[in-house]
């Protein structure tokens, strides 16, 4: 469905297998081909974004140009992963979308108040996560202007 480029790559921070899996499912159903790089827990999100070790390599684990978070994380919550980001010159534009559970609107508020772009709660039926997933690519990967990230 989608061509991509190096920086049309997902970064997907996510704890729960079963999330993890279902959502590469759903993206192979919507025929979403950008890679899907994969990250358990928040502190591993700020090493992969920030690009230390194991993430150091570019060419491996490139900079996404979306990231999907899920908020309830071991070692740092979602909303500190974000809080983190947006402190970040280089990286505090990247496009950061919400996918959780929670639709507690203290959650909801907190993370927009940090900057999140989009906050989705995660749907029952594996269907409704196809159509995100794919409302995801359409607008975040296709027809969404990037932010300039300038590592110079």
């Amino acid at each position: 469905m989608s061509t991509f480029k190096s920086e049309d790559t997902i970064l997907l921070v996510e704890d729960n297998p079963k999330d993890i899996l279902l959502i590469q499912r759903a993206f192979r159903k919507a025929g979403i081909t950008n890679p899907l790089q994969i990250v358990n827990d928040g502190d591993a999100a700020v090493l992969y974004l920030s690009g230390c070790e194991p993430y150091g390599d570019r060419i491996d684990y490139p900079l996404p140009a979306l990231v999907l978070l899920d908020l309830k994380l071991p070692r740092r919550s979602g909303a500190e992963v974000l809080m983190w980001l947006r402190q970040q010159p280089i990286l505090k534009r990247l496009p950061v979308v919400v996918l959780t559970t929670s639709r507690e609107y203290a959650d909801i508020n907190r993370v927009y108040d940090l900057g999140v772009n989009a906050y989705i709660v995660k749907p029952v039926a594996f269907n409704n996560l196809v159509e995100i997933v794919n409302a995801l690519n359409l607008h975040w990967i296709i027809f969404n202007e990037k932010p300039q990230l300038d590592w110079t």
